[in-house]
């Protein structure tokens, strides 16, 4: 297949499922929405992320992942492999965070307990778009069109709503302190982020080593998915008592 003809297969591959999971998200936020500019800032801030990502991962893989895979790491050395999981679940949700506070916490646009949320999520969407690209243009250049489609929507119930939900893990902790004081706001965030890297660590875990874990590992995110839109239905009734 044409290089050119790769690319565009798997940028649509890739950004398109992001963008279907965006809409509806932003239809949680129908009533006071948030300005598409910082929406679509956030989203490209969060693909933007990605190649930062990946340098960021590569030093940690050449440190501690030499001449082997994580998986094998697992078996030979289980602490080392969780440690090298819980690095690269650190390195993203920082990145992410990154690029919802540029993309749009950080503005005046943010004005209630829900936008938080949205731009966490947004940002997060961007980040799975462009490595759900990254994951399906190798599949695509080979013309193996059957394993890119089963790769494309394995991401889409799976690394995309983990995606989802670490980030909008932080954003709840975020929203539920939105009209706390600054030491609270923090205490909050840093319970927030903890939780989302323990469940990036553990979908990762569980993905890595297959077998019986897969299913368990998917369920884990879906769950977690469920639990963050009940969890909206509360964010959206959030007064300030002040």
């Amino acid at each position: 297949m044409e290089l050119l003809e790769t690319i565009i297969l798997s940028v649509l591959g890739g950004i398109l499922p992001a963008l279907l999971w965006l809409s509806y998200w932003l239809r949680e936020d129908k009533k006071r929405p948030e300005p598409r500019s910082l929406i679509a800032l956030s989203f490209i801030l969060g693909m933007v992320a990605v190649p930062a990502a990946l340098v960021a991962q590569w030093f940690i893989n050449e440190a501690f992942v030499t001449n082997t895979s994580i998986a094998t790491l697992f078996q030979n050395s289980y602490f080392t492999a969780l440690f090298v999981l819980i690095a690269w679940a650190v390195i993203e949700e920082i990145l992410k965070f990154l690029a919802a506070y540029f993309g749009g916490i950080s503005h005046k646009a943010n004005d209630e307990p829900m936008d938080v949320l949205i731009y966490l999520i947004t940002a997060a969407l961007g980040f799975a778009a462009l490595e759900n690209t990254l994951f399906i243009f190798s599949p695509i250049l080979q013309g193996e069109l059957g394993l890119a489609f089963i790769t494309g929507n394995l991401r889409f119930i799976g690394a995309t709503l983990l995606h989802i939900a670490s980030s909008a893990l932080i954003g709840v902790f975020l929203a539920f302190s939105y009209y706390k004081q600054t030491v609270k706001k923090r205490q909050y965030l840093i319970w927030g982020f903890i939780l989302s890297v323990t469940l990036h660590t553990v979908f990762n875990s569980f993905i890595i080593r297959a077998k019986g874990f897969t299913l368990v590992g998917f369920s884990t995110v879906w769950i977690s998915i469920v639990a963050i839109i009940l969890i909206f239905e509360k964010v959206k009734k959030i007064k300030n008592l002040k």
